[in-house]
């Protein structure tokens, strides 16, 4: 009997929380749970979930940023139907790949100056592949990377990444790698004057936080890495494909020359893991050196055919959209909405953001009982501030958003690139309201606030009793 895979999903629409919990993570499937996002969406559209009853939801965290030209794209989609009714011969390993060197030259169009692209199955993949071209390519060993930079979370990725909880209790990562501060040229080039660094891995605008380096720092570290013999790697996966208004994020710091750019997330529009790596024609000589060194590096699932026609169909969405002219546009609504609001909410601390790419940082207020509540809840979790904000923008106005990073007072909006003026006033108006009903207290907001907040010191305190019989 053949797979019903629509009778399957719908089947499955009720007891999937439960399955989550019993075979895959337990422990963030109860986490969903308690701050309410544990919800069932069986549809999507541009930038839009829908649950089992028909009610739509406005989604602002964009899977991590990977539906640059929204969710079930029709060109996407299409072009991955055709291809699978055309029925190639995919992955003959030993073989040249028709629609890889397709994707590979129309990346090369869009971002000249590199000579090769290596296709990854991820972004922490590409990162992997660039520690090891800079590795071979300059013959050292050492790894620069920047302060509260997020990579990926594979074992060489993971020791280039700034935030101690995610590193913690896993050992020694990467022999060689050190930290320097994000947006600090001077400290940069201290550390590049050592002349044992194989390369300076850097985020345009940094995922965590959305922190948006000083103009001219990007190229100014090209600059400084080419003088030191240092690769300089730019770390494009979330930032890439238009979301911040060009094409790349680095190409609003003008004329940076790179040396690595890696891509992902909206490389498929969702659909397909895929990656990129663009590099030039002397990191190739030095990697792929001879005959026998012709695959030192490569990659089971590639260079696979779905994944190249994703690619493929991805640009052209893109271009169909006009997804970058749309980032800036919707963009600017939204950051200039939200830094309107600053002057009349106190715990609005600052407003940052490129094309969609944008970061709402909250602070302690300044009036004595809204400072009280501040400074109780963040002695009860670092974390918990933000969900005063993301929870509510769920439950009472049907709005998907993210707290930028563990230990931070930062959400961060990363939607599809086809918001609408619609979707605009729709997330404006409900995070007006939240606004005002936090900056009652005491209140509704910050009852539900410390219960969670207590709840997760018990749980915590449980786990730590635990451990230690």
């Amino acid at each position: 009997m053949p797979l019903d895979i629509r009778r399957l999903l719908q089947d499955a629409a009720g007891p999937h929380h439960q399955l989550q919990s019993d075979h895959v993570n337990p422990r963030f499937a109860k986490s969903l749970n308690l701050i309410g996002f544990d919800r069932t969406y069986v549809n999507a559209e541009n930038a839009h979930l829908i649950d089992q009853n028909g009610e739509h939801y406005l989604d602002m965290l964009g899977g991590y940023g990977m539906f640059n030209m929204g969710r079930n794209n029709k060109t996407v989609r299409r072009a991955l139907s055709d291809f699978l009714n055309a029925e190639t011969a995919s992955l003959i390993q030993l073989g040249t790949p028709l629609l890889s060197g397709m994707l590979a030259q129309e990346l090369k169009r869009r971002i000249p100056g590199f000579d090769y692209v290596y296709f990854t199955n991820s972004g922490a993949d590409g990162v992997e592949t660039a520690i090891k071209f800079a590795r071979r390519s300059t013959q050292r060993e050492g790894i620069l990377y920047a302060s509260s930079a997020f990579h990926g979370l594979t074992t060489g990725a993971l020791a280039l990444n700034g935030a101690e909880i995610f590193r913690s209790g896993f050992g020694q990562l990467l022999p060689g790698s050190r930290k320097i501060n994000y947006n600090d040229i001077g400290h940069l080039e201290d550390a590049l004057s050592k002349r044992d660094v194989a390369a300076f891995i850097v985020e345009p605008i940094q995922g965590k936080g959305v922190t948006i380096p000083n103009v001219g720092y990007l190229r100014e570290a090209g600059h400084l890495c080419r003088q030191y013999g240092t690769l300089f790697v730019v770390d494009e996966i979330q930032t890439g494909l238009c979301r911040t208004g060009h094409f790349l994020a680095m190409d609003h710091d003008g004329d940076v020359e790179a040396d690595i750019v890696v891509l992902s997330k909206a490389l498929s529009g969702g659909y397909v893991p895929v990656g990129a790596v663009l590099y030039k024609k002397d990191v190739y000589n030095k990697i792929f050196s001879s005959f026998e060194d012709c695959v030192v590096h490569s990659s089971t699932f590639g260079q696979g055919d779905m994944a190249m026609v994703a690619g493929l169909a991805a640009l052209t969405a893109l271009d169909e959209s006009n997804a970058a002219h749309n980032a800036n546009i919707m963009g600017d609504r939204l950051g200039q909405g939200l830094l309107a609001m600053k002057k009349r909410f106190e715990f609005i601390a600052d407003v940052r953001w490129r094309g969609l790419m944008v970061g709402i940082e909250f602070g302690a207020p300044k009036s004595l009982s809204l400072r009280a509540a501040w400074s109780s809840v963040n002695a009860l979790s670092k974390d918990l501030f933000c969900q005063a904000i993301t929870i509510p923008l769920l439950a009472d106005h049907r709005i998907l958003t993210q707290v930028s990073g563990h230990r931070t007072n930062t959400i961060k909006l990363i939607p599809p690139l086809t918001l609408t003026d619609e979707d605009v006033t729709w997330f404006l108006t409900a995070f007006e309201k939240v606004m005002v009903d936090l900056h009652k207290f005491p209140g509704p907001a910050w009852e539900a606030l410390f219960r969670i907040g207590k709840n997760a010191v018990k749980r915590r305190e449980s786990s730590v009793q635990a451990a230690a019989e």
